[in-house]
Order: C-alpha cells, then structure tokens, then sequence
C-alpha cells in the first residue's frame, strides 16, 4: 500500500470497543417491543452496521418500526450506553504518532455525528481529528460511502490515491470501494477474516501495532 496521506477511521470495533454500551441499548429497546434478548453476545452483529438495517435483518422490523426502535434505543445509548465503551490498547498513541507524521485524520462513522463526536472527547481524542463525518439523527447519510463521501468533500480531499478506510466490518470496505479508496480491515474488531476477504479489504491486520506499521509507511 503505498503512502497514505489522509486516514479514515471507523469508530466503534476500530478506535473503541462499545460492546457493553451498543448491546444494551439494543435490549433496552427490544424491551420496549417485548423481546428479550437477555445475551449481549447474540446481539454483537448490531455493532457496526446502521441500527435501521440491524434492527431489520436480525428481529424482523419494518422501516416504520425500525425507526421507533432506534428511538428507544437513543433513551438508553443517549445517557448511559455512550459511555460504556472503552479504547482499545495502543489506540491514543497510534492516533499521536500519525498526526506527528502529518497526516490528516478523518473519523468516517455510521454513528450519528452528535455522538462521535461526545464519544471522541470523552476518550481525549478529539483533537487528533481534522473533521467528523457521521450520520444525522433523522437517518440520513448512514450508508458508509455517503459518510465517506461527506468527509472528502469537506476536508477537500481530491486525491483518493492517497487516502484509505480503516475499519472492522464489510460496511467499511464496502464502503471504500464505492468511494474508490483503498481499505485496511482490522481483525480486533467485530467482523471477521471471512467477511472483511468477501467484501475485498486491500489489507487485513492483527492488532493495532501492525495496524500502526501500514499507517505509517
């Protein structure tokens, strides 16, 4: 992979491991629809992907329905969830070596932008990244090349040779291709080999130490 000058990162399963926060406000809003999933581990494939799409897929909702689950889910994610996640080791000091690099950091999430961002300042991050791009609270721009997208317009990014996706799931990668980026999937995460091979991740890595050696080059 050649030099990468502008570096995009997915949130949760890439900077943060918001497993306990994100099943839970899932639990609480099947709740609301008596349906008790009472194992977090069934409910791991929510983190990543936009609820509206999970809450379809895996319990069967309609796009109405959808909707008002995830509205019950930002009563508990909104207060409580948001802040039962935690960083994965090494993440803060990749983040600083980068930018003492140079290179311009992106957060590319399908994560409303409104959250990201009390996310990313919760953990002391948020001043290692140039901009924010998220989806909306009203359900727009969710689909990972639309926030890709958004981030590249902002930040005046023309050259996509030298900027690439970094992320844990299919929707990163995806994502990337869509937008014509390169992609780094991350094995630490919550998607696998299998899925991140399928969707045509450019590199796949371990651990966020050889995540830091490709970054770097």
């Amino acid at each position: 992979m050649q030099h990468m000058q502008h570096i995009l990162f997915d949130l949760d399963g890439t900077l943060t491991d918001p497993k306990i926060g994100i099943t839970k406000s899932v639990q609480f809003a099947l709740r609301a629809f008596g349906i008790h999933a009472d194992d977090p581990d069934t409910l791991r494939p929510f983190i990543g992907p936009p609820l509206s799409e999970s809450f379809q897929k895996f319990y069967g909702f309609d796009e109405a329905g959808a909707q008002d689950a995830i509205r019950k889910y930002r009563e508990y994610f909104s207060v409580t969830g948001i802040y039962e996640n935690s960083l994965y080791n090494g993440i803060p000091k990749l983040l600083d070596a980068l930018r003492q690099q140079g290179k311009t950091l992106i957060l590319a999430t399908s994560k409303p932008t409104v959250y990201a961002q009390q996310i990313l300042e919760h953990f002391g991050l948020a001043h290692y990244f140039s901009f924010v791009s998220g989806s909306e609270l009203d359900g727009t721009r969710v689909k990972k090349a639309e926030v890709i997208t958004h981030a590249l317009a902002n930040c005046g990014i023309k050259n996509i040779a030298a900027a690439v996706m970094v992320g844990d799931r299919e929707h990163d990668v995806l994502g990337a291709k869509a937008t014509g980026l390169a992609s780094i999937g991350v094995l630490y995460g919550y998607g696998d080999r299998d899925e991140l091979q399928q969707a045509g991740a450019d590199v796949l890595v371990q651990t966020v130490a050889e995540l830091g050696e490709q970054l770097r080059r």
